[in-house]
């Protein structure tokens, strides 16, 4: 049979508000982040603010031209971005082990409950001299990045577990399904969109650690260049490393949701 072209008129302007309201939203965004440059640069030029103190959009694109160009800008973004990306990888996997572990053992779970609680509460950046002294000046940043990401990797993987139905489980089971079979063949699967949220929230967390230990212990990435800067009252490249962390993040979250994207594709197509 001859396929039948399901779009209507009133379809078609459906789609053509929601593009232009996609637009909108960008072209608001954009504008917002365009006055608030403008404000800042006004504020320098009428001595509102101190431009020693608080620098101002023009120094910023001197001075990223000079750190870009002449210095080590791109090189310290790199490592920043290296280690987030490893601690991203490390949380995603030790924490979704973790979960599936509490899942296929109660009394792994109640035993170990209390102390996820509690490492949860810690202050993350209280541990920072014990993985210096652990790990070094150089594998201490990977600890702090999976300290802070870690422990919210197993909540929200373990409570997306506990969100799926058992009808499935119960039936796999009454055809005489292994604890193995459920996990790789309805867990794993059904878990997609938890996964996906999970990886959202871990590239935000995961830089907050990265940085941090940057902060503690590095002698290089963009935290370091925020420390240093700010030792030798150089406010600009402060500001530069800011902005720079910045555009890395929109990258990374970028990163992610492209992978999410492809993730909920193949879920559809599997499922």
């Amino acid at each position: 049979m001859k396929e039948i072209n399901a779009r209507t008129p009133l379809y078609d302007r459906y789609l053509r508000a929601q593009r232009r309201m996609r637009f909108m939203i960008g072209l608001a965004r954009l504008a917002i982040l365009a006055a608030l440059l403008l404000l800042w640069e006004l504020a320098a030029y009428w001595k509102w603010i101190d431009p020693m103190l608080a620098s101002k959009p023009s120094m910023l694109w001197t001075s990223f031209r000079e750190l870009a160009f002449h210095g080590d800008l791109f090189h310290h973004t790199r490592i920043t971005g290296t280690e987030t990306l490893v601690g991203i990888a490390l949380s995603m996997g030790l924490g979704t082990a973790v979960a599936v572990l509490f899942w296929w053992s109660t009394f792994a779970s109640k035993a170990l409950e209390p102390y996820i609680v509690v490492l949860n509460a810690l202050p993350k950046v209280a541990l920072g001299p014990i993985f210096y002294i652990w790990l070094g000046d150089r594998y201490s940043v990977y600890g702090m990045a999976v300290a802070i990401s870690v422990i919210v990797t197993i909540i929200m993987v373990e409570n997306g577990f506990k969100e799926i139905g058992k009808t499935k489980l119960k039936l796999m089971q009454s055809f005489g399904a292994t604890k193995w079979q459920m996990l790789r063949m309805v867990m794993l699967p059904a878990s997609v969109p938890h996964l996906i949220a999970t990886l959202k929230v871990n590239v935000g967390l995961t830089l907050v650690g990265v940085v941090m230990g940057e902060f503690l212990s590095s002698k290089a990435g963009l935290g370091y260049l925020i420390i240093y800067g700010g030792q030798v009252f150089q406010m600009n490249l402060v500001m530069v490393s800011v902005t720079m962390l910045a555009l890395l993040s929109v990258v990374l979250y970028g990163v992610a949701n492209l992978l999410a994207r492809f993730a909920r594709k193949k879920y559809h197509h599997e499922a």
